[in-house]
């Protein structure tokens, strides 16, 4: 019957209402004490922080730099390149297209891995010294743009 329905065990929780007066056991300061930074909104501190001390990350000493003018290539194997037709000019345009890359970054760079089996033309911005030699060796040309 409806009104014998009764939520299972455990189910409901009964939570202490803070703030409420002196006879809930939680009135006035509601559990928080007089003052201090446990006591304010948003108490939480960070992990790093250590009570006003200087944070451990702070007092260790520092290594290396970043280079602002560092060049991330996007990467194209030889082997990637093989599902193109003989003469056929292969741009970063084409390569984005394909798929085969999925942003140009500061450049496209084609490095020697695999075998490259047609004679393509290639215009990329980089090219390793392998990657160099088989390109010729197969018949294909490559441009650096």
């Amino acid at each position: 019957m409806i009104n014998e329905l009764k939520a299972n065990p455990g189910a409901r929780k009964k939570k202490t209402r803070l703030g409420r007066g002196r006879g809930s056991g939680k009135g006035k300061t509601s559990g928080k004490g007089h003052k201090g930074q446990l006591a304010r909104s948003g108490n939480k501190p960070g992990p790093a922080f250590e009570g006003g001390q200087t944070p451990l990350f702070q007092r260790l000493p520092k290594r290396g730099f970043t280079n602002v003018n560092h060049k991330v290539f996007s990467v194209v194997n030889l082997k990637d390149l093989n599902v193109f037709e003989d003469g056929d000019v292969i741009t970063p345009e084409v390569l984005l297209e394909r798929r085969i890359i999925r942003k140009v970054n500061s450049g496209v760079k084609v490095l020697a891995n695999g075998p490259l089996e047609k004679k393509v033309t290639i215009k990329a911005h980089a090219f390793s010294k392998q990657a160099l030699e088989q390109i010729n060796q197969v018949g294909a040309t490559a441009e650096v743009i």
